[in-house]
């Protein structure tokens, strides 16, 4: 992947192989877990013993719930279509519920693929029973997963220098932007997740990227840093880097366990704000993130697709071998501090 490729409309999920995940107990028993047509109801789910997820690599397309496999994926076949299927409720034996979504891989109109993505850490050993099979869900709990968040208590850089948590925004209001000024709010959303797994949020702390207090975002959240001298090898000044590339242990770390709540701010465009003084991206939205907005946002966006227009900023996201170092975090506090 050279530098000028739009990164941005390439994304991988952590994603189990469909023979990793069987029916233990019930009437497909041996069965590995399959597409909705094919699921029987309170079937007992295992998940098999060494079972690792693997990253399927995506690209993005026009319509909502289906893609293809992009290259460089560690499953699936490159150019062959993903549909996102189902979304899958489990019971386990404490009662507790856990959330799968389905992604079907197609070639010449034959399923090629079947690949879990739990929205919840599985175990293995553990009953997991089938309670709820759900295709028109499907679309919304993909996209709240794809969609860049805050965490309540984040303070927000408004136009006029007040930092406001961002629980107390609403529509309308003014938002510091990097590229064009004060721009109002569109919309606020909201949702509570699992924070466990690959979807546990990342926690920035205090002073690690000249930030006043601790930032909290979705792993795939994208932090943008002007580097003073290009420590990174970027090529250029000015990069984004996902929360997760950034993790490190210790001054950056995934906060598992419980639940998180999120928030999303949305603008006419997409925008690089500023929250605990760090400069953040907002909500993109893209074939994937659609679907987290409510109908009439959608209809109000004015582009035919209800998506936002390719912003220069989005070029300024680096390739993930660029942040394979011990301590990513570190080179960009070093490269983007004064007198470096």
């Amino acid at each position: 992947m050279s530098l000028a490729d739009p990164i941005h409309a390439v994304q991988t999920l952590p994603v189990f192989p469909a023979e990793a995940f069987r029916v233990e107990s019930g009437v497909a028993e041996g069965d590995a877990i399959s597409f909705a047509d094919e699921l029987v109801m309170d079937d007992i789910y295992h998940l098999g013993t060494g079972a690792a997820r693997k990253r399927l690599t995506i690209a993005l397309g026009e319509a909502e719930r289906t893609f293809t496999v992009a290259s460089g994926s560690e499953v699936g076949h490159a150019g062959n279509l993903l549909h996102l299927d189902s979304c899958l409720t489990f019971m386990a034996g404490d009662g507790s519920t856990y959330e799968a979504l389905v992604l079907v891989e197609v070639e010449a109109d034959t399923a090629a693929g079947v690949y879990l993505l739990p929205l919840a850490t599985l175990k293995e050993k553990l009953d997991y029973r089938l309670v709820g099979v759900d295709r028109k869900t499907a679309s919304t709990r993909f996209a709240e997963v794809a969609c860049v968040s805050f965490t309540r208590g984040t303070h927000i850089t408004m136009a006029s220098g007040e930092q406001r948590p961002i629980e107390r925004l609403k529509i309308g209001d003014r938002v510091l932007t990097r590229d064009d000024g004060p721009q109002e709010i569109r919309w606020v959303g909201q949702n509570t997740l699992r924070a466990v797994g690959a979807f546990a949020p990342v926690v920035i702390t205090r002073g690690t990227l000249h930030n006043e207090h601790d930032l909290v975002v979705s792993p795939d959240h994208r932090i943008f840093v002007y580097q003073r001298r290009d420590r990174l090898g970027a090529g250029r000044a000015e990069v984004l880097v996902k929360a997760r590339h950034l993790v490190n242990g210790t001054t950056v770390y995934q906060q598992d366990g419980g639940f998180v709540d999120y928030f999303q701010l949305l603008f006419d465009d997409h925008q690089i704000i500023y929250a605990e003084g760090i400069a953040a991206e907002s909500l993109l939205v893209d074939p994937r993130t659609r679907g987290a907005l409510p109908a009439d946002v959608r209809d109000g966006m004015g582009a035919g697709d209800a998506s936002h227009a390719h912003r220069p900023h989005l070029d300024f996201e680096v390739r993930d071998e660029l942040l394979a170092g011990p301590d990513a975090v570190e080179v960009l506090r070093r490269a983007s501090s004064s007198g470096t």
